[in-house]
C-alpha cells in the first residue's frame, strides 16, 4: 500500500513539473494608474462572478459627515485632466476617509473628498468604463483569467509599485524619489535573479524603461543586449526568439506628431491608445510560433486615484525588508497593500475564468505585483526568494488547467474606441508630470549625469526628445521608431 501511495505521489510530482515546463516564456505588460472598478468593474453585468460594480456603490462628499451628499458610481468614464491624487497621503485618505482613523477593514469612502481638493470635477473618480468603451481589455478579461483581487503592492504612486514588480520591494521608497533613482536602487532584481539561474530576459520600451531605476541592470552588457524597442517585441515573437522573461513598458510621453502617442493610459493620456498597445502585444503573440508556450500577464502599477470598492488588505502583510517611509505626518511601514488594479493572465492553457484569492502560501496571502516573481520561481524552480514579500505573495501557476491548448482563442481583438479625448487633442506641449520627471532623472542617471534642475519646466515633447537622446547614448544605438504592425503567421 505504501509503495502504491509513493508511486502515486511521484506521478503527481512528474505531472506538475511537466505542466510547468510548457511555459517557456512569460511576458508582463504593465500599464498606468487605473483601478479595477474603473476599468473592469462593470463587467460584473456580463459575468456576475466578478467582484465588480452593482451601481449602488457611493462615496460621501465629506467622509466625516453622516449627512453628507452621496456621489454614486456610473458607467460614464471620461477624459481626465488633471491627474487625481495617488501618493501615500492621498491614497490613505481615499481608503480610510478619515486618515487619522485607520479602520480595519477600511471603508473606501474618501475618494470624492480627496478629489474635491485636487480639482472641481470631483465626480470623475467615481466614473468607470463600460464594456463598449474599453472593448480590448474587456474581451481579454472575459476570454482568459481575470484576477478580481489583485492589489497594488503599496497604496502609493508609480515608481514604488513598479519597483515591486521588478524586485519585490521599493527599498523603503514611498514616492517617486529622483535622488535615489539617479543613483539606482541597490536591491537585487527579478532580472538579476533570472541571470543567476541561467534564464534570459529582455525589456521592451520606447523612451526609457522605468525598470532602469535599479542599479543592478545598468551594466554595459545589459544595456547593449537586454533593452529593445517596442517594435522588436513583435519581431522576436514572430521569429520565436523571445527570452524567458519579457517586461514591456508603454509609451509614457504624448508626442503624437513626432512619435507614437502615449500608450500608458496615465491621465491625461488616451485610454484608447493603451488599448491599441494591449491589442498589439496580444496579437503579436497570438499570431506567432511563441503563442502556445507563452504566458502573457497584463496589469497596472496602481489605481491612479480612481474609486475601487474593495477594502485594501491590512492583515498579515509582511514588510519586505524592514524599511519604512515617512511623508509629512504619514508614516508607512509597508504592511498593507494598495488598491485593486486589473490583472489578466492569458495563455491557450487557461480557460475563461475569474480568479479570486490565492490558496496560500499563507492564510493572509494575496495577489500583488510580487506575485509575478513568486510565480516565476515556482514555474522555473528558481532557487530563492528576493524578499519576505514574494515569499508571502500568492502565485498563479495553477491556472494552466488544460492538457491541450485552446483552439478558440481570438486571433484578432476588437478595435479600440476613442470617444474620450476628441475635445482636447494631444499636442505634446503639456508640462511633464512628477512621474515623467523621474523618467528624465533615470535617463540622465544611466549616463552618470545629474538631471536638469527641477525648476526648469519641460513639455512632453522636450522631455521625450532629451530622454531618447540620453538613452541612445547609454545603449550605444537607436532602438528605432514604434508602429502598430502585428506580424501574421
Amino acid at each position: 500500500m505504501k509503495a502504491i501511495l509513493l508511486l502515486s505521489l511521484l506521478a503527481l510530482s512528474v505531472t506538475v513539473i511537466a505542466a510547468d515546463s510548457r511555459i517557456k516564456h512569460v511576458v508582463v505588460l504593465m500599464l498606468e494608474n487605473r483601478a479595477f472598478d474603473h476599468m473592469c468593474g462593470w463587467l460584473k453585468k456580463v459575468n456576475p462572478e466578478i467582484d465588480g460594480l452593482t451601481g449602488n456603490e457611493w462615496n460621501p462628499l465629506n467622509a466625516t459627515d453622516p449627512n453628507s451628499p452621496k456621489v454614486y458610481v456610473d458607467d460614464q468614464a471620461r477624459y481626465v485632466d488633471p491627474d487625481p491624487g495617488h501618493g501615500i497621503p492621498d491614497t490613505t485618505e481615499q481608503i480610510f476617509g478619515n486618515p487619522n482613523d485607520p479602520t480595519n477593514p477600511p471603508p473606501m469612502n474618501g475618494f470624492v473628498q480627496n478629489a474635491y481638493r485636487h480639482f472641481p470635477d470631483r465626480d470623475v473618480v467615481m466614473s468607470a468604463f463600460d464594456q463598449s468603451s474599453v472593448p480590448v481589455i474587456s474581451q481579454l478579461a472575459l476570454q482568459f483569467a481575470l484576477f478580481d483581487q489583485w492589489h497594488a503592492s503599496i497604496p502609493g504612486p508609480t515608481m514604488p509599485n513598479r519597483a515591486y514588480v521588478g524586485s519585490c520591494t521599493s527599498h523603503g521608497a514611498g514616492d517617486n524619489n529622483a535622488i535615489d533613482i539617479i543613483i539606482g536602487y541597490p536591491q537585487k532584481t527579478v532580472f538579476k535573479a533570472l541571470n543567476e539561474s541561467g534564464r534570459s530576459w529582455n525589456i521592451y520600451f520606447e523612451e526609457v524603461p522605468s525598470m532602469l531605476q535599479f542599479s543592478d541592470i545598468r551594466s554595459e552588457w545589459d544595456l547593449k543586449n537586454s533593452y529593445h524597442g517596442l517594435a522588436t517585441f513583435a519581431e522576436h515573437a514572430s521569429q520565436n526568439k523571445l527570452p524567458d522573461y519579457s517586461f514591456i513598458e508603454p509609451i509614457y510621453f504624448d508626442v503624437p506628431f513626432l512619435f507614437s502617442p502615449a500608450t500608458d493610459q496615465h491621465p491625461s493620456h488616451s485610454v484608447a491608445e493603451g488599448e491599441k498597445l494591449i491589442k498589439y502585444v496580444y496579437e503579436s503573440l497570438r499570431n506567432s510560433p511563441s503563442w502556445e508556450d507563452t504566458l502573457l500577464l497584463i496589469t497596472y502599477d496602481e489605481h491612479g486615484g480612481f474609486y475601487d470598492h474593495k477594502p485594501t488588505p491590512m492583515d498579515g502583510i509582511p514588510n519586505p525588508d524592514g524599511l519604512n517611509y515617512t511623508d509629512g505626518n504619514v508614516r508607512f511601514d509597508f504592511d498593507r497593500l494598495g488598491i485593486r488594479v486589473p490583472a489578466i493572465a492569458i495563455s491557450p492553457y487557461i480557460n475563461p475564468s475569474v480568479i479570486h484569492e490565492p490558496n496560500g502560501p499563507t492564510p493572509t496571502s494575496h495577489y500583488e505585483h510580487s506575485s509575478v516573481y513568486a510565480t516565476l520561481k515556482k514555474l522555473w524552480n528558481l532557487p530563492s526568494f528576493l524578499t519576505k514579500r514574494d515569499e508571502w505573495a500568492g502565485t498563479f501557476e495553477g491556472l494552466f488547467t488544460r492538457d491541450t491548448p485552446r483552439t478558440d482563442c481570438p486571433t484578432t481583438l476588437a478595435e479600440p474606441v476613442e470617444t474620450l479625448r476628441t475635445w482636447k487633442p494631444a499636442t505634446g506641449n503639456e508640462p511633464i508630470t512628477h512621474f515623467q520627471r523621474e523618467l528624465l532623472a533615470i535617463a540622465h542617471g544611466i549616463n552618470g549625469e545629474q538631471p536638469p534642475n527641477e525648476d526648469i519646466v519641460f513639455t512632453e515633447t522636450e522631455a521625450s526628445l532629451l530622454i531618447r537622446e540620453k538613452v541612445r547614448q547609454a545603449l550605444g544605438r537607436d532602438i528605432g521608431a514604434f508602429k502598430y504592425q502585428t506580424p501574421q503567421n
